[in-house]
């Protein structure tokens, strides 16, 4: 085709010549003229004449190229190598491969090209303060694989108070596709149901399914002229570092850790996992021990640390990918913070603060009482006092210390575990329900404990002198763990953050406090004085103080009811009655008033109730029950939905076992006050049970500093999670609810 348009050229060419000639000539013979004259043409006119040709010889050229191309197309199969652009609002998106023809257990990259408009942007894997993350749905042939997304470099877009990750301009995403060795199909369909959200002072989802047949043949064939792009998704995406990392969240503070040398200088980093770092706060980036350190403001609706994190550096203009344990996972690494004098000196104070209220606890009253008799016996005796005072606050320290190493232990073994952990345990709450249920037929005459083996149990709480002051502080210290006093919650959170030694200092100023009564009425004359004197009321009041212990075995009772069901709850009470039967046949023999086997069955009954307590079967979870109808379950799920949704919410923290959660439940939060409050002001309130062992409660207890329940969150729009007090009154949830009412119209 194109010789022959060449040769039609050149005939017009020869032609136009000839025509010149005549013309010159017949020009020359109508004017007479006789002189020789040159017939060709002058320069400028072939000049013309040659640049026309060449023109139409340019064009030709071109239409025999699109012929060939055309020609092409209709030759090859119906696959390509891309989607084309699809228009959606404000964004074009096609689905591009790396490979037009592909091979059976090959693996190839595939494309999710997105490009929105000028000043639009879409999302990162996590994009921020507001936003959603693009995302890819496959529909492929059986057996067919496909990785995740190959995120790039996130930029930041601070829109304030907010700071979100994504990305503005072309934008690949990348996903590796593998076929398997025994595809024997011919042709490979990609089918992507793909969803974003673009924004710029507004957002627009969108969404959209994109299908791209490929051809499967023995060789495959690169898709030539998309190799750039894939090539720019490949460089678009951060360099994987092989470092060790690692990182944790206390005390409102995210930080990572990472082992580097002074070759890595990083000028931000972004964390690829939602609701840990607040991200528009200031983010702070230094050396510390030949390691990089990485810290940031921790998020407001942060509600669980996941074992491992990604994070990208940014380093100049380079980026690099690392991979981040949590410190507490699947290691025996502990999280400690920076230890310093004026924290350490503060959590001292709270903690025997703390220790010192405790004594006005309803839980620890009932032992409190064992050691009124003591001091009512030896009000007389200052030098007896003394003893038995020291003894007592040994005792407490003894039990303080030893709840701190196991905590310590159980923490480093990366268990979850808090204040009150025993009291998670059935078997445990069972056992103190015989005690205390022992001790009071001891303080109500039924028997009296001598100095045999008896005296490794109850009994050790009803003997004069110092081994009985001993056991009394640490079965004091036993059954107050339900408590939690004011000052202790911020002492304790602040004691598990740090080393060893250091929490266990913490700990003891707080056996310290509550042992510190007791101390002051032993050397105070003036307060010895208000002691009474030794006489035969002491036997009337000792009869009466068995009463608050009966009524603490009655609690036990239930909360093994919540915790194991009615079951163990009634093989318990069985056992309440065998041990009842064995220790009045004791007390029969003791006055001689038994029979000769009597002591033989009083054992016998004994062991029965203990073979009661052993064979019992919890059963999973807490009967805590959400048939109120003003409260639902607390679960991290619910709470971030809520917040992310800008609802109000009030969380409770809460136990069976916990004698300060029930009564602030019973004056402050199940009132009807309270529950007008709640839903005049729209907030939804959500109650974490920790009746029995959870890990999700244990972490957010942690992320507010805590270490034991009860705990109180007061989620307001717009504002900072508020921790209400510990102790609550009648009014607490209404005055706090009308003042953050007040702050967020006035602003």
């Amino acid at each position: 085709m194109v010789f022959h348009c060449i040769f039609l050229v050149q005939k017009r060419a020869l032609l136009c010549n000839r025509i010149y000639h005549l013309t010159i000539q017949l020009i020359f013979y109508k004017s007479g003229r006789s002189q020789v004259v040159s017939l060709d043409p002058p320069p400028m006119a072939w000049r013309t004449l040659d640049q026309c040709i060449n023109n139409y010889l340019a064009i030709m050229k071109l239409r025999h190229y699109l012929c060939a191309w055309l020609l092409l197309l209709l030759t090859v199969p119906a696959h390509a190598v891309t989607t084309g652009f699809k228009q959606a609002p404000h964004i074009q998106v096609e689905l591009v491969s790396q490979y037009q023809s592909v091979s059976p257990g090959q693996s190839f990259l595939v494309a999710l090209h997105l490009l929105p408009q000028e000043h639009w942007h879409t999302y990162w894997l996590n994009p921020g303060d507001s936003g959603m993350p693009t995302s890819i749905q496959w529909q492929l042939p059986d057996g067919v694989e496909v990785s995740g997304i190959q995120w790039p470099t996130p930029e930041a877009f601070s829109i304030p108070p907010l700071m979100n990750y994504g990305f503005e301009g072309s934008t690949v995403l990348l996903s590796e596709v593998q076929v398997p060795a025994d595809y024997s199909g011919t042709s490979l369909l990609l089918k992507a149901n793909a969803s974003w959200l673009v924004c710029e002072e507004i957002c627009i989802p969108g969404d959209m399914t994109l299908e791209l047949p490929l051809a499967v043949a023995r060789q495959a064939v690169p898709s030539e002229p998309f190799q750039a792009l894939i090539a720019q998704g490949k460089a678009s995406q951060p360099v994987s570092l092989q470092r060790t990392a690692s990182y944790q969240v206390q005390d409102g503070v995210f930080s990572a850790v990472i082992e580097s040398k002074d070759d890595l200088l990083v000028d931000a980093f972004f964390v690829a996992a939602t609701d840990l770092v607040e991200h528009a706060r200031a983010q702070e980036i230094s050396w510390q021990d030949g390691s990089l350190l990485l810290r940031q403001p921790q998020n407001t609706y942060f509600h669980q640390a996941p074992d491992q994190i990604e994070m990208v550096l940014i380093s100049g203009s380079q980026s690099f990918v690392v991979q981040a344990q949590r410190m507490d996972a699947g290691s025996a690494a502990t999280v400690t913070a920076e230890f310093g004098l004026g924290a350490f000196m503060l959590a001292l104070l709270l903690a025997a603060g703390g220790g010192l209220i405790l004594n006005l606890m309803p839980c620890v009253f009932p032992v409190l009482s064992l050691k009124a008799i003591s001091l009512a016996n030896n009000s007389g005796d200052s030098a007896r006092q003394k003893r038995d005072a020291w003894s007592y606050t040994l005792g407490v320290l003894a039990m303080f210390a030893l709840l701190a190493l196991v905590l310590i232990g159980l923490r480093a073994a990366g268990a979850a575990v808090g204040w009150g952990f025993q009291l998670q345990n059935p078997w445990l709450v069972g056992g103190l329900a015989y005690l205390f249920f022992a001790l009071g037929l001891s303080l109500s005459g039924l028997v009296q404990f001598g100095s045999r083996l008896m005296q490794l149990g109850s009994g050790l709480g009803q003997q004069q002198g110092a081994k009985g002051s001993f056991f009394t502080g640490v079965l004091a210290v036993i059954v107050a763990s339900p408590c939690t006093a004011p000052f202790m919650g911020a002492a304790l959170g602040y004691a598990v953050t740090q080393s060893a030694p250091v929490a266990l200092l913490v700990f003891l100023a707080l056996g310290f406090g509550m042992a510190l009564p007791f101390l002051l009425l032993a050397y105070s004359r003036r307060m010895a004085r208000l002691l009474p004197k030794p006489g035969a009321w002491m036997d009337t009041l000792k009869q009466w103080l068995a009463y608050p212990l009966y009524l603490t075995t009655v609690w036990l009772l239930w909360v093994l009811g919540r915790q194991a069901g009615v079951d163990a709850q009634a093989l318990v009470l069985v056992g309440l009655v065998c041990l009842a039967a064995a220790l009045w046949l004791f007390g029969r023999h003791q006055l001689g008033l038994g029979f000769r086997l009597a002591p033989q069955l009083s054992w016998a009954l004994a062991l029965l109730a203990l073979l009661l307590l052993v064979v019992l079967q919890p059963q999973q979870g807490s009967q805590s029950s959400s048939t109120q109808a003003h409260w639902e379950p607390w679960s991290p799920a619910r709470l971030a939905e809520l917040t992310t949704e800008q609802q109000p919410v009030l969380v409770n923290m809460t136990a069976d076992w916990c004698i300060t959660c029930l009564v602030n439940e019973r004056v402050a939060l199940n009132t009807d006050s309270s529950r007008q409050a709640l839903q005049d002001y729209g907030v939804t309130y959500l109650k974490g049970d920790w009746t029995l062992r959870d890990a999700d409660i244990s972490i957010y207890l942690q992320s507010y500093q805590r270490d034991g329940v009860p705990l109180y969150v007061l989620y307001w729009p717009g504002k900072e999670p508020l921790v209400l007090p510990q102790i609550l009154t009648p009014n607490t949830l209404r005055d706090q609810l009308a003042q953050l009412a007040a702050t967020s119209s006035d602003g």
